[in-house]
């Protein structure tokens, strides 16, 4: 099937005609001959659809099914929330610690007492559970990241355990069609699934239900398969508990053999350094290699990742989501989520929103890169910010030219206007590979 598009303006340059046709741009030029359906784009900016390059698809999706918690810092509140919804196995999402600490099943038990319940914190990488829904596991086959007091019982806190938790307790009906549907409105066509625990199981889940391309991430049980591309094997570091660099440098090793990069969880300055030490020790780095979040990268050291060649994936959207709190909590925001630096360094940068732990708009990511401002209106010190077009670039990484993939967007406006804005209510129509996408209210 061929797709003409009348009138469309790429990159904002002259007004010209692209045909579409099995999935690829097929022709670009004025008064192409008819042949097909037609879109009249009536002069607005065609540009590359954009990609997410780090997003945890499923927690997403199951966040919309969840109870938000998201800036609730008072327990009678929280109490209120978790007692309002009528699931029988209820989860909650978004928890702020400085609502009450970092609550156990006891605490979690005040506040919900007759029904199982789960909490994840606002970073994800915390679960606590009452007891109503420790009583469903098995007490003597809990994971490693499973805490336990000094008798040896449960706390209810899981560090880490978002597969092993979600192949023992109830799972979700995910509505991914739903999901892809709003992503989609934000002109998304691309996703990068960064989830280390992904195995075949969720590449199956993710590649039938989601109509974006996608790269999928995980561990080494992921292989190569239909309906997605197989992305780095994902490094997860945790500073609370690290691994060595020997260990961590025998999995990137595994990796080589395996043919795939690697992608690793660098948000503190001692997880980045863990990780450059285990490149070293594993022979280096392979072009393609990335560094997730970046979220501290001290001045000196963006040489050494410039010379080594690595990507730095970030997330500017924390910047406005988070950025009241890192007002609050770091003297000097030099360091946080770094991109005009590391661009100026020579280093190439992709963005991504790392939902749901920060909003999936791609174009709020554009604006905090520009910006550097909290949700209140505050700017992040540090003299990181960049041009309009450079923040659309983070995410805007395709080509417009015949051949190419037909993952576009119909932007109104002139290019002027869309940078000026950088809002996804300038997304009129996306296409992934040639067809149009419904428009999902």
């Amino acid at each position: 099937m061929t797709l003409i598009l009348r009138n469309v303006r790429p990159w904002g340059e002259g007004l010209t005609d692209v045909a579409l046709s099995e999935g690829r741009i097929a022709a670009i030029g004025q008064g192409l001959p008819r042949g097909g359906d037609e879109v009249d784009g009536r002069g607005g900016t065609l540009l590359p659809g954009l990609h997410d390059h780090h997003l945890h698809i499923l927690a997403l999706a199951a966040r919309r099914q969840s109870v938000d918690l998201t800036g609730v810092l008072d327990e009678t509140e929280i109490a209120r929330r978790l007692a309002a919804s009528s699931a029988p196995f209820i989860r909650a999402v978004g928890y702020d610690e400085r609502a009450s600490g970092l609550p156990d099943a006891a605490a979690l038990d005040r506040w919900l007492p007759d029904r199982p319940l789960r909490i994840q914190d606002r970073t994800g990488a915390l679960w606590i559970l009452n007891s109503a829904a420790l009583a469903l596991l098995n007490q003597h086959e809990l994971p490693a990241g499973a805490e336990r007091d000094e008798n040896g019982a449960s706390t209810g806190r899981f560090w880490r355990e978002d597969r092993w938790l979600g192949l023992h307790i109830p799972r979700l009906a995910l509505d991914l069609a739903g999901l892809g549907k709003d992503l989609a409105n934000l002109g998304l066509t691309a996703l990068t699934d960064a989830s280390a625990a992904n195995g075949p199981d969720e590449a199956q889940i993710l590649s039938e239900g989601i109509q974006q391309r996608l790269t999928i991430m995980g561990s080494e049980a992921l292989a190569s398969g239909a309906g997605y591309a197989l992305g780095p094997l994902k490094l997860l570091i945790d500073e609370r508990d690290p691994p060595s660099p020997d260990a961590l440098a025998a999995r990137i090793r595994g990796a080589r053999m395996m043919e795939r990069n690697v992608a690793a969880h660098c948000v503190t300055e001692a997880e980045l350094l863990i990780f450059l030490a285990a490149l070293d020790t594993a022979g280096g780095v392979k072009t393609g290699d990335r560094i997730e979040h970046g979220s501290l990268i001290p001045e000196d050291i963006i040489p050494m990742i410039a010379e080594l060649g690595l990507t730095v994936v970030t997330n500017p959207a924390f910047l406005h989501d988070r950025g009241d709190r890192y007002v609050e909590e770091i003297e000097d925001g030099s360091d946080l989520y770094r991109i005009g630096s590391l661009l100026s360094g020579g280093i190439k940068m992709l963005a991504g929103s790392d939902a749901p732990y920060a909003s999936v708009d791609p174009w709020l990511g554009m604006r905090s890169a520009r910006d550097r401002l909290t949700s209140q209106g505050k700017r992040i010190t540090g003299d990181e910010s960049i041009p309009a077009r450079a923040a659309l670039m983070l995410y805007c990484n395709g080509e417009l030219a015949v051949n190419e993939p037909a993952d576009l967007i119909l932007c109104e406006g002139g290019m002027a206007d869309v940078l000026a804005d950088l809002d996804a209510d300038r997304v009129r129509r996306t296409f992934i590979a040639g067809r149009e996408q419904e428009r999902h209210l």
